[in-house]
């Protein structure tokens, strides 16, 4: 869907230790991170992702809506959230403006 919308998907990974170092080693603009993770939660994902200077913009992403985890949300540093139902290339750009 993302590709369709004008986006380049340079990696995917299963788990969050294996996200951070796909993003580490690939160097994303963007990374779009699930909450619900096997082994780490993508709020603890995203807080590793944005730690540096050269970080990537992350957008996090779940079926729950963001009221149900909102504060999570602004702690991880993400740039924002995006409803699984609402993900879309137009909602990334708007994002990562």
């Amino acid at each position: 869907m993302l590709e369709a919308d004008g986006y380049q998907v340079v990696g995917e990974a299963q788990d969050g230790r294996s996200g951070i170092a796909a993003a580490r080693a690939l160097r994303p603009d963007i990374v779009l991170l699930d909450v619900n993770l096997p082994d780490l939660d993508g709020f603890e994902v995203a807080s590793a992702l944005t730690g540096a200077d050269d970080a990537p913009i992350v957008v996090l992403t779940s079926s729950r809506e963001l009221g149900d985890i909102n504060g999570l949300a602004v702690r991880s540093r993400a740039r924002g959230f995006v409803a699984k139902a609402d993900l879309s290339g137009a909602a990334l750009d708007a994002l990562s403006r």
